[in-house]
């Protein structure tokens, strides 16, 4: 006769294929009938009496296969098939039923109870050995996908592990990133400066800042490097370094004079220059938008740069908004751009608000963007407040709009207050 399947192949980790086989009938002769043909296939063979026998068998070494009557005193078939199925396992049982019964109620009663397959009774040997073959590949299968499972659960292992670590790392790095921005406010006399910088996920491409250029000037930047995440916030730690308050003499914003008194570049030179080193020295394929502006604290007289950057915006003392610049080429994407100086003047009690794309294309919750009529709206709506508590607000009034605390962009803004030289005007204080 035909020898059922078998593989005596083991895994990397032992598992072997299915060959314990347990056999449960009250027929002493039915039993003896069938591990006859078991034990001379090659399986190993325990056998029980009645349902509650095979319970304790089962319990103390599971099979791989259980054969099981379906008419046995104290419990049948299967009952037995249902506190086996109950039972916690570390794999799992096939199980076949003996049956005379061939309605299809009856099949669906089995089947109800947990049978994978049926046998009628008297067995025939081939059908049996076709019966165990079935049995054998199920098993052998739900070993393969248990084996898998392993590997996928390991490596999602390996992987939170990383991913943990990785954040980590991102923590430290959005708290390096943030300390870029040493100072958030400044009183410049009855002047001040107010900064914003919120990324949008661990660590962002938005930079903001200002440095004193001498006792009467104080310049003022925004920027907005392509791209998010790491490789961005790498790029704003390189540009955070040229424009420095701590190393004038690295600051390509300033030049130094005979005197050692320190003076600030045209705005366009600055961006000029910025674009230069990003295409020559830094090897990269990211850009960034660039506001850069220097201010006079007694006169108010202002003179920037706007390099690709959202258009800045003057709130004026009587309340009135309007948007400077005509947009212009980011730095570091075009090695002959030019660059244009914007110059106006700030009254007592006029503030110059710079932001990044992040606050303009903010978008509610049908797609649109809040641009410069929903800014405005914003700057006027807070215009009672200054510093800080005007930033706070303003990024209040926006989360609201998006309807989200977590912004989809970087979020960063540049806050500078003229009081005038007769002292602090306008700030609603």
């Amino acid at each position: 006769m035909r020898e059922p399947e078998r593989s005596d192949e083991t895994t990397e980790h032992g598992l072997v294929p299915a060959r314990r086989i347990l056999v449960v009938d009250d027929s002493r002769l039915q039993r003896r009938i069938l591990l006859a043909s078991l034990k001379r296939w090659g399986f190993e063979v325990e056998e029980a009496a009645s349902g509650p026998e095979a319970l304790e068998l089962c319990r103390t070494n599971p099979p791989d296969i259980v054969i099981s009557d379906w008419m046995m005193p104290e419990m049948n078939g299967p009952e037995f098939c249902q506190e086996f199925r109950r039972m916690g396992r570390g794999s799992y049982g096939y199980f076949i039923l003996l049956t005379s019964k061939s309605e299809s109620c009856d099949v669906a009663q089995g089947l109800d109870a947990g049978a994978d397959d049926f046998l009628t009774k008297p067995v025939s040997g081939d059908e049996l050995r076709a019966r165990l073959n079935a049995g054998e590949r199920i098993l052998k299968m739900e070993q393969q996908l248990v084996e898998k499972n392993r590997l996928v659960s390991e490596t999602l292992a390996e992987l939170q592990a990383l991913y943990n670590s990785l954040d980590s790392d991102l923590v430290e790095a959005r708290k390096l990133q943030q300390s870029l921005v040493k100072e958030r406010f400044r009183q410049f006399g009855s002047s001040q400066v107010s900064l914003l910088l919120r990324p949008s996920g661990h660590v962002g491409g938005d930079l903001v800042g200002f440095f004193p250029v001498n006792a009467r000037r104080v310049a003022l930047f925004a920027i907005d490097v392509s791209g998010h995440g790491v490789a961005s916030a790498l790029m704003t730690a390189r540009l955070a370094g040229y424009l420095s308050s701590a190393a004038q003499g690295q600051n390509v914003a300033l030049i130094e004079g005979p005197e050692g008194q320190y003076d600030s570049r045209p705005p366009e030179e600055v961006a000029a220059e910025l674009n230069w080193l990003t295409l020559a020295e830094m090897e990269t394929d990211t850009y960034f938008t660039l506001l850069f502006a220097d201010v006079d604290l007694v006169t108010g007289d202002l003179r920037l740069v706007q390099a690709g950057h959202p258009h800045p915006a003057v709130l004026h003392a009587d309340g009135s908004v309007e948007f400077l610049g005509d947009g212009g080429l980011p730095v570091g994407l075009i090695g002959e751009a030019g660059y244009q100086r914007i110059s106006t003047r700030l009254g007592p009690g006029d503030r110059l608000f710079i932001t990044s794309d992040g606050v303009t294309e903010c978008e509610d919750a049908a797609g649109k963007m809040l641009d410069h009529a929903g800014l405005s709206e914003l700057l006027q709506r807070n215009a009672g407040l200054a510093g800080p508590a005007f930033l706070e607000a303003l990024t209040h009034d926006l989360s609201s709009y998006a309807g989200e605390t977590e912004f989809a962009d970087d979020v960063s803004a540049v806050l500078f207050e003229f009081g005038g030289k007769d002292g602090p005007q306008g700030f609603g204080s």
